[in-house]
């Protein structure tokens, strides 16, 4: 177990790593995105009415197969540190059209921040 020297670090660091997420968002490409999680990180949530769960590979296969969202506006909304475990919620709207409302989980891994689990809605 690693801890951040300070939450004001810790914030900075979490930043980082969701724009990952944010740079793969809009590159289309999930090998741009992968940085942001751990390998054995996990995604929930609802693509319409269809569950998307499982591994987070399946994320980067859905943007592989997506496409960039250049038109992206993502914004971090919240970030809640305790120690070595993070809370972070990114609105994003115009994901090639559509409007999504993220949860992240994320843990210090060996002095890195990475997303755990991502947990989504995905709005009409």
């Amino acid at each position: 177990m690693t801890t951040a020297t300070s939450k004001t670090e810790a914030h900075e660091a979490i930043v980082r790593t969701i724009q990952h997420y944010i740079d793969g968002a809009r590159s289309g490409r999930g090998d741009d995105m992968r940085p942001a999680f751990h390998p054995d990180a996990t995604i929930f949530g609802y693509v319409g009415d269809e569950f998307f769960a499982g591994p987070i590979q399946g994320l980067f296969d859905w943007n592989d197969q997506n496409g960039p969202a250049t038109e992206l506006d993502a914004r971090i909304a919240s970030i809640e540190v305790h120690g070595t475990v993070a809370m972070a919620r990114l609105e994003a709207d115009n994901w090639t059209g559509h409007r999504f409302t993220d949860l992240f989980t994320l843990l210090l891994v060996d002095g890195e921040w990475k997303i755990m689990n991502k947990v989504f809605h995905m709005h009409r």
